[in-house]
């Protein structure tokens, strides 16, 4: 079956939803978990990192590849191994070490799916406005993540954690089956020759220097780097901090603590596809560093939250996530606009590259500074935790608008 080229856009958001079903399922079952097998937040946040090593790890050989082969391929087999991993996650996971490796693999899975997906459809689509795609396509993963947390919270209140995984495995399957049956192949093949990929097609140094060396875009992949430390460590550790909000004030929120991460996630959609039309007026680079303050002091201000009405935390929740998402359809379609043509697909590995190596980051970097200054138990805790999550897109804030960058050109 053939669609116009528009077409695959809303087939590739479905198929994105469903890859990125099994995102969450650790943050929802992470305080269970550290009971059961006694972690540390230290372990506990390593856990949640293990699925950004495993997208670090692929993304360079999967973003590589869709230079060379048509997307859809590398898609394909993403969608099978993130679905190899949940269900390893489910079945076989025992401890800290097993946790690790199929935390590692279902990131791999993913490596092989968001970034091709977004390639997919850059190859495909040659009319329109093509960062409006890119906006959408980016703010899709709110909504995959906000039914991650949904869709996990429910079958944990019916069932046992390893049925969390084990059925959410049929997420990233479900995305395989609609690429493989709904978005033809590329009518030429991007390379005729025999597909050999050596170290320097997997790390190609000297082609990131190149895109580094634009100031436009490497603006925008630092910024990705530093907005996903912080926005991936929230989403790893909200549902344990609405555990502790509970607890320290005796009063129970009006709905699990699952389905209210889940939500907000689903309400910070529609911030990236704005704040990318707001970009387009006011400017980009000046539209990513207001937000990104907006963010820090957004972030703060809930860690010292703890303690007041539920429906107190639940609006500042909703403030720190609409302003994390507020730049980030921004960011990644800054880069695809305005990286060099025949770089692009390796501009687009790097982006992602450093920007899950800040996912991988942040879990961890909050578990320790929780660790550090008195455990999930201490108020304070919290609110370091918290700070040092923020503080890195205060820092890219400070050195870009010092750099110049906020002053030059975009290509839109």
């Amino acid at each position: 079956m053939r669609f116009r080229s528009v077409g695959y856009t809303p087939l590739m958001l479905m198929a994105q939803t469903c890859a990125l079903l099994g995102f969450a399922c650790y943050a929802v079952v992470l305080t269970r978990l550290q009971d059961e097998w006694q972690l540390s937040n230290l372990q506990s946040g390593l856990i949640a990192s293990a699925l950004f090593f495993g997208y670090m790890l692929a993304v360079p050989l999967a973003t590589a590849l869709t230079d060379r082969v048509d997307a859809r391929r590398v898609y394909l087999v993403g969608g099978i191994l993130a679905a190899i991993g949940l269900l390893g996650m489910g079945l076989f996971a025992d401890n800290f070490w097993t946790a690790l490796f199929f935390m590692a693999l279902n990131g791999a899975g993913l490596a092989g799916t968001y970034m091709p997906g977004l390639k997919i459809l850059s190859d495909r689509i040659q009319s329109g406005e093509l960062t409006r795609h890119i906006s959408f396509y980016t703010a899709f993963f709110g909504i995959g993540t906000g039914f991650s947390y949904l869709c996990s919270g429910w079958i944990l209140q019916a069932f046992d954690w390893h049925y969390v995984f084990s059925l959410i495995a049929l997420g990233p399957f479900t995305a395989f089956l609609l690429v493989l049956l709904f978005i033809p192949p590329l009518e030429h093949e991007k390379w005729s020759g025999p597909l050999r990929l050596d170290v320097r097609d997997l790390f190609p140094v000297a082609k990131w220097r190149l895109v580094l060396q634009d100031k436009t875009a490497s603006g925008f992949i630092f910024g990705y780097t530093a907005h996903c430390i912080e926005l991936f460590a929230s989403r790893s550790w909200l549902v344990a901090f609405f555990g502790f909000c509970a607890a320290f004030s005796g009063e129970a929120f009006f709905l699990a603590a699952t389905t209210l991460a889940g939500l907000i996630n689903l309400i910070g959609v529609p911030s990236s596809i704005l704040g990318n039309e707001i970009a387009l007026r006011v400017g980009r680079q000046k539209w990513v560093c207001f937000v990104m303050l907006m963010s820090a002091l957004m972030g703060i201000a809930l860690a010292y939250s703890a303690g007041q009405a539920w429906w107190f935390i639940v609006a500042l929740a909703i403030g720190h996530a609409l302003f994390i998402m507020a730049d980030s359809a921004t960011l990644t379609a800054g880069l695809v606009i305005n990286a060099q043509e025949n770089v692009k697909g390796v501009a687009m590995g790097l982006h992602s590259l450093l920007g899950f190596g800040g996912g991988l980051l942040g879990p961890a970097i909050f578990g320790l500074v929780l660790d550090l200054t008195g455990s999930r138990a201490s108020k304070a805790s919290w609110v370091w935790a918290y700070v040092a999550i923020v503080i890195w897109g205060v820092l890219f804030v400070l050195y870009e608008r010092r750099n110049g960058w906020v002053k030059s050109k975009t290509t839109s």
